[in-house]
């Protein structure tokens, strides 16, 4: 704000947060079957945007059979003692940006 006395004049500043990139793709990982298999991708900085996995087109959430970590720029997915069923294409998504392995 910018006051003279008879007059006044107010400016706001809004930041709008960078997106991420991804700097570290996920590799492609075998497995023998009720082993883990580990996934990880490394973004450009840390984020508040929604970053989501995916098996195939299904969505995952940390539950017992996945665990998704977050540590800093680096995030984390374990699929707990894989079976066959569990082959096919992983993928991370934040914003715009996605990998797959």
């Amino acid at each position: 704000t910018c006051d003279t006395g008879d007059q006044q004049t107010t400016a706001a500043v809004r930041l709008k947060e960078p997106a991420a990139t991804i700097v570290e793709r996920l590799k492609d990982v075998a497995a023998y079957e009720g082993e883990d298999a580990v996934f990880e991708c490394r973004l450009s900085r840390e984020t508040a945007q929604d970053a989501q996995w995916f098996l195939g087109d299904v969505p995952l959430q940390s539950n017992e059979m996945n665990e998704i970590r977050v540590q800093g720029t680096r995030h984390s997915l374990i699929l707990r003692k894989v079976t066959l069923e569990d082959c096919g294409s992983i993928s991370f998504k934040v914003g715009q940006h996605s990998s797959a392995a």
